[in-house]
């Protein structure tokens, strides 16, 4: 056989099952699509007209009906827009994804197509019709054509389509959608309204309903002749901000997010460049209660050219940043062909980290600010988001300076608000690290006997008490300069802070205890592994420490709450040589019994629990009564 070219044949009729039955989620989208084909055919005729005004005929304002018909089971989505001669309707109707849009917007140049604020681009948005519909039916004429040159197309999405000629007065396109059994639920003046205002609510172009009033007699709701428009026909967010008032936008917020509070802040920028898009976003005053949630994304809104797209744009903002409320609207995307998928790409992942900066910049605004008052808004931003920022530190490395920079803690020397600026200024001198440690609250953190050599020396060190703060901590390694070191891990070593002197009696001392480390090594083998003299310890006998890298107590314990096993690993118990009850062990008979109280209570202190209470119960009973 020669080789030979030759073309895809399609199996129209399936083609038409997967659009209209596979390609969309939500059945409503059917109405979106329509309407945005409206408003395309309006636009195209307001373009055309630029250079033939004769186009305008005698109806000068571009405008959408939306009208349905209960008797006969039809809804239609008129507009007075560019319609379509005979030749163009089976072109683009008879022709599966070919887009008269596409065509249109290839054929305008220079400004003309700058200014085009065109919706379609796929060809197959008309046919979801077919989703609600069983026959769609199209009366259409073309603008500056006579009337007799109208044409009806029509087709029961089965593979063929009828074409004939009509005489049609005014310019323009009507949709017919011939429901299916079942869909009645479209023949309502409510739920058409509530779609419209889902979707196309920012729709430049008046949509227009007839009204619907209570009839007393009737007992039920009737049609009335007046037309209204049912969409907002303005977006906010496209308008300067110069002409936006501050209360604007905080109604806006309200409507957008449901909250009856004003936001904490807002931002509002158009982008121009490779990738331009608009950007309004907010910081909400309070948090909602399902912010913990991590799965639900409702903050961000996609529009592309103030279509509605979809309500959790997750690919627009991190997951870290899911409490941010807002509006997102770009001129073009690479949606998938339903249009209710956002597609990775080089423009998302540039919008994404744009409006990421943005949210930031925001909040280094607050808590940077010379006013005061700014700075308690970002206080009170941290009491509610602090914990979900600090998720930003292992997932967005690119911004983790930044985000360093933001995050504020609990230390000994303040209950709140501490930043790692702060803590650099006030350090020691000779000091070269920031210290911190972990507690399951702020009382249990204060009381560990791991600061008392801190206290002593007038070191400051962190609390940090959030869920999130030991994951944190295992990406953030250091901030200006200074590594971050935890204080119960590890073999401690206060460098330049401790003088010669006190190294010297702490060396001294752990060679005299020899004999006592060895007899506690072996009464606490199979809950120690290993056991030394301390440096961190000024008023306590003892305290548990883990190894560098090994696995926090307190770690250990939120996997344990939330039903996964740690590691096993045993503690290092440190003691403190000078201590009373330490001194007493090497001289008392119940030198066993003591080994593992000391153990017991040293694990408390931290925030631990004993793995049998009942066992510690008793020998401090026998220690009792003897």
């Amino acid at each position: 056989m020669n080789k030979q070219t030759l073309s895809f044949q399609a199996e129209v009729k399936q083609i038409l099952h997967l659009v209209t039955h596979s390609l969309y989620s939500n059945k409503e989208i059917f109405l979106r699509e329509l309407v945005s084909n409206a408003s395309d055919a309006c636009d195209k005729l307001r373009f055309e007209a630029l250079d033939h005004s004769a186009l305008w005929e005698d109806a000068p304002n571009l405008e959408i009906r939306v009208f349905f018909d209960k008797e006969a089971k039809t809804l239609t989505i008129r507009d007075n827009g560019i319609g379509m001669s005979a030749e163009e309707a089976v072109a683009h109707l008879g022709t599966i994804a070919k887009s008269g849009t596409r065509e249109f917007l290839a054929q305008l140049e220079g400004e003309k197509k700058k200014d085009a604020n065109l919706i379609g681009q796929f060809g197959v948005g008309f046919y979801s019709g077919f989703i609600v519909a069983d026959r769609i039916t199209v009366l259409s004429r073309r603008a500056g054509a006579k009337p007799e040159e109208g044409v009806r197309w029509s087709s029961e999405g089965s593979g063929e389509f009828e074409v004939e000629a009509l005489t049609r007065a005014e310019r323009g396109t009507d949709v017919i959608l011939h429901l299916r059994e079942g869909e009645e639920d479209f023949l309502s003046t409510w739920r058409l309204k509530s779609i419209i205002a889902k979707y196309s609510d920012h729709i430049s172009l008046p949509i227009l309903m007839k009204k619907e009033e209570w009839d007393e007699e009737k007992k039920e709701q009737v049609l009335k002749d007046e037309w209204e428009t049912v969409n907002k026909a303005a977006a906010l967010w496209t308008r300067a901000k110069s002409d936006i008032t501050d209360s604007e936008y905080q109604e806006f917020y309200k409507q957008l997010s449901y909250d009856s509070a004003a936001p904490l802040a807002y931002t509002h920028n158009r982008v121009e460049g490779r990738t331009e898009y608009t950007q309004l976003l907010y910081i909400p005053g309070k948090a909602p209660f399902d912010l913990w949630n991590r799965d639900k994304r409702g903050g961000v809104k996609l529009y592309v050219k103030r279509v509605f797209i979809m309500d959790d744009a997750e690919a627009l903002m991190p997951v870290y940043l899911r409490f941010v409320k807002g509006v997102i609207d770009s001129a073009d995307l690479p949606l998938n062909v339903s249009r209710e998928l956002l597609q990775e790409s080089r423009d998302v992942k540039a919008i994404r980290e744009g409006s990421t900066k943005r949210v930031l910049g925001m909040l280094e605004s607050l808590a940077d600010s010379e006013d005061a008052a700014e700075r308690d808004k970002y206080a009170a931003f941290w009491k509610d988001f602090g914990a979900v920022l600090k998720e930003g530190v292992g997932e967005d490395h690119a911004n983790q300076e930044r985000l360093a920079k933001l995050l504020r803690f609990a230390s000994t020397q303040a209950d709140a608000g501490v930043s790692f600026a702060d803590y650099v200024k006030r350090m020691k001198e000779g000091q070269e690290a920031i210290y911190y440690i972990t507690a399951d609250n702020l009382a249990t953190a204060k009381s560990s006997p791991q600061l008392e050599i801190f206290r002593k020396k007038g070191l400051e060190v962190l609390l940090l008490t959030d869920r999130v703060d030991e994951w944190m901590l295992s990406h953030l390694y250091e901030f200006d300069g200074h590594a971050l070191q935890s204080v119960a891990k590890g073999a401690f070593d206060l460098g330049k802070l401790q003088d010669e002197e006190e190294k010297k009696k702490a060396e001294e001392a752990a060679e005299e205890f020899k004999p006592v480390l060895e007899r506690l090594k072996a009464a606490l083998k199979d809950r120690a592994k290993d056991v030394r003299v301390t440096t961190r310890l000024v008023d306590s006998p003892a305290c548990i420490v883990v190894d560098e890298g090994d696995m926090s107590g307190h770690l250990a314990r939120l996997l344990k709450q939330a039903g996964q096993d740690a590691p096993k690993s045993l503690p290092t118990l440190e003691v403190n040589a000078g201590h009373a009850l330490v001194k007493r062990l090497e001289s008392d008979a119940r030198f066993d019994d003591l080994a593992q109280i000391l153990f017991d209570q040293a694990l408390l202190a931290e925030g631990g629990q004993l793995e049998d209470p009942a066992a510690y119960v008793q020998r401090v009973n026998r220690l009792l009564a003897a």
